[in-house]
């Protein structure tokens, strides 16, 4: 298993919480807040991208 530095929780409206983090080779993940050790791991971009739709209220219903 990685070394992933996860950052703090981002939680949308109905608590819905999720973490991202990197590792030392500049992968991205993403995983549910409490749930770390069940994460996707893409590309940094792939997951920022992803992230920027959540926040904007795009695909929350998929967290």
């Amino acid at each position: 298993m990685p070394e992933i530095y996860w950052e703090d929780a981002f939680c949308a409206e109905g608590n819905n919480c999720f973490r991202i983090g990197t590792d030392d080779k500049g992968n991205g993940y993403i995983s549910v807040r409490g749930q770390e050790d069940q994460y996707l791991t893409d590309s940094r971009d792939a997951l920022r991208n992803l992230i920027r739709e959540i926040k904007a209220g795009k695909a929350d219903h998929l967290l």
